[in-house]
């Protein structure tokens, strides 16, 4: 399973409870697009998640952009995967470093608003965020591979099924790619 979060906006910890701590421990990868606001909250996401790909985002301070990058590419489940925070994104920006990146899958944050927009070439998915929700509802998203045997690698025609939960288990949204 691939678990995505972002704009934890926290002080001194995760900030992560109930089904997103626990998808978060379970995920083969978490991936993070952005604003943990100190090295202690990403360094609280690295004990809990198997592993963890994370890039900056518009909150995060010098010692974090040091540390992970404005943008990042992952292969997961037969897709490749653009992970970057939006701050500096439009719509047509998003677009056009999903195309150049020869991307399945654009993850995006800094909006704080959960969603999955499968009109978009490539798709665009944003977590929202699970600890600082503000106007929208608090949410994670969940990714995993289907196919004959749920494979995660994308083989034997497998596809990915993805939901948008909250932290109380509650399904916002549910896609496929």
């Amino acid at each position: 399973m691939l678990v995505v979060v972002s704009d934890t906006h926290g002080r001194s910890d995760h900030r992560l409870e109930g089904r997103t701590l626990e998808a978060v421990r379970e995920a083969d990868l978490v991936l993070h697009a952005g604003d943990f606001l100190t090295r202690s909250v990403l360094e609280a996401f690295e004990s809990e998640a198997r592993e963890l790909r994370a890039v900056y985002g518009n909150n995060d301070p010098t010692e974090l952009r040091e540390r992970l990058p404005a943008d990042r590419v992952v292969e997961w489940g037969g897709l490749r995967i653009v992970v970057v925070h939006g701050h500096e994104h439009s719509d047509t920006a998003l677009a056009m470093l999903g195309r150049q990146a020869m991307a399945d899958l654009v993850v995006v944050g800094h909006s704080h608003r959960p969603g999955f927009d499968g009109e978009r070439d490539p798709p665009v998915l944003n977590p929202g965020s699970h600890a600082d929700p503000r106007w929208h509802r608090p949410a994670h998203a969940e990714l995993r591979g289907t196919g004959e045997e749920g494979r995660a690698d994308g083989a034997d025609g497998a596809s990915v099924s993805g939901r948008i939960v909250e932290p109380d288990g509650t399904l916002l949204a549910s896609f496929e790619l």
